[in-house]
């Protein structure tokens, strides 16, 4: 049997499909031929099913690096319901006994997700190396680049994982990521870039239609004007943890809408509650930062709305990106207040190290508690640890910090521009828009009421009625049955 045809067997008989989307064929294929691969499929096309179908179709054990507690659990659950018991993921939530029996039985196991942090486990690496590993798969990869300097550095070791691990056969995924970004990917995992497979296709998703708008010290009545109206269920990002909860009691106080708040600080088993209760249509708003969405299965979502600015195009995708992937209609609109960039600021600003704290760094090999914030604290260790020079230090945070500020900027043009949104935003990407569908965004004549549906209430209302209704047709029957007897 050749690779096409086990591909096309595997698909049907795994997944229940028998047909690829756009990309999916293309990356198995060149994998199953011992080729590394970097694939950037739009959010919410099935990227997951190119390293787990190539997993089926190669010996040994599928290694996928995933950033977040919630993604690999989404991932692990679809797996099981797909009928896969050789899944698990190694995490924070699995207690010792648990974690050193999947270990020490590896070579039963077919699918094993780890987060980088994790890789770094001497042991954990040393029962890895006992196994052979048929693909390494990346999930989420432009987390390299977003995520690797900023606070999380041990994406940049991934590399080194690979070294120690014999360079698998490693498999990049990624939704977002500019030429630059996709660079900075392989560089990263010291992959030779001429001889990878790259399957890139557009980040345009053409049923999600783009709006704005420009709020003037009234966003939240804005906001609660829109949400009142538009088709449940929906997601609402926010840079901040406080505001996420004040608006989500906001909306349950003033509205029959059943709204929940989520984000770092909420407590593990709540967040899994939260996100369980979203999937199964018991919730219809979340009231969120960025730790919210990343492999949310769910393709119902009709809206995605910011009520502050991000930080980045690759961001912003990203996260209106999660609405509309059962491919019908949906909305991601985005309420701009200017000052809303100040945010933005302050965070790059408690993200990355001033010249002064890297200089105490340097000087004293070490960093007082609470002289910085636990990000700027970690990245100033991670380069003392790397033995940088303290210029190379400074010049790269400085690099770094211009480039934030440029993704920001993009991001107010973006909200303010009077020309298409959507093109805009390709731009970005040095893509081209090559058609512009019915619903594309409001500075093409989109009506932000075509997204809207019936009233909370009144769907409340019609549900109680016909519960009524039902009983009362009940009671009917068994009189009639009392009657006949």
């Amino acid at each position: 049997m050749n690779n096409k045809e086990l591909i096309k067997q595997n698909l049907e008989k795994y997944f229940g499909y028998t047909s690829f989307r756009n990309g999916q064929k293309e990356a198995v294929l060149a994998a199953l031929e011992g080729r590394h691969t970097l694939v950037m499929l739009p959010t919410g096309t099935g990227k997951s099913i190119c390293y787990q179908l190539t997993g089926y179709c190669l010996d040994g054990l599928v290694v996928i690096v995933s950033p977040l507690l919630s993604l690999m659990q989404d991932q692990v659950e679809q797996l099981k319901l797909n009928g896969e018991k050789r899944v698990a993921a190694i995490n924070s939530l699995m207690d010792v006994q648990e974690k050193e029996w999947v270990l020490k039985h590896l070579s039963q196991y077919k699918f094993i997700f780890l987060s980088p942090e994790m890789l770094q486990q001497e042991y954990v690496m040393a029962y890895l190396k006992k196994v052979p590993i048929g693909l390494f798969a990346i999930d989420e990869a432009h987390c390299i680049s977003q995520w690797g300097l900023d606070f999380r550095p041990d994406y940049l070791d991934l590399g080194m994982v690979r070294k120690q691990l014999n360079f698998p056969l490693t498999m990049a995924l990624t939704a977002t990521a500019t030429k630059r970004v996709r660079e900075e990917i392989l560089t990263s995992l010291h992959i030779d870039d001429e001889n990878t497979k790259k399957i890139v296709y557009s980040v345009d998703r053409s049923n999600i239609a783009f709006s704005t708008i420009i709020c003037d010290r009234d966003k939240n009545q804005h906001l609660m004007n829109q949400i009142e109206k538009l088709k449940k269920p929906g997601i609402i990002y926010f840079s901040s943890k406080k505001t996420a909860d004040e608006i989500a009691e906001l909306i349950r106080s003033k509205t029959t809408i059943v709204a929940e708040s989520y984000h770092s600080d909420i407590e593990s088993e709540d967040k899994i509650k939260i996100q369980q209760q979203f999937v199964h249509d018991e919730i219809d708003i979340i009231c969120a930062t960025s730790a919210f969405g990343m492999g949310i299965n769910k393709s119902n979502i009709r809206f995605v709305i910011h009520y502050h600015l991000p930080g980045s195009p690759e961001a912003y995708l990203q996260e209106v990106g999660r609405c509309g992937r059962d491919g019908k209609p949906s909305l991601a609109l985005l309420l701009y207040e200017k000052g809303d960039r100040m945010i933005q600021f302050r965070l790059q600003e408690d993200t990355l190290p001033t010249v002064e704290m890297l200089e105490y760094g340097y000087k004293k090999g070490v960093i007082p508690e609470g002289s910085c914030s636990p990000s700027q604290k970690q990245l100033i260790e991670n380069y003392l640890k790397s033995n940088l020079s303290i210029e190379t230090a400074k010049q790269q945070v400085k690099s770094r910090i211009v480039y934030k500020q440029q993704q920001l900027y993009y991001m107010m043009d973006y909200a303010e521009t009077s020309s298409c949104k959507r093109s805009f935003l390709l731009h970005y990407f040095d893509e081209k828009l090559e058609s512009k569908p019915n619903r594309c965004c409001s500075n093409c004549n989109l009506e932000i009421a075509d997204f809207y549906g019936e009233s909370d209430l009144k769907k409340k209302i019609d549900s109680q009625n016909e519960k009524s209704w039902e009983e009362n047709e009940k009671r009917w029957k068994e009189n009639e049955r009392r009657w006949e007897e």
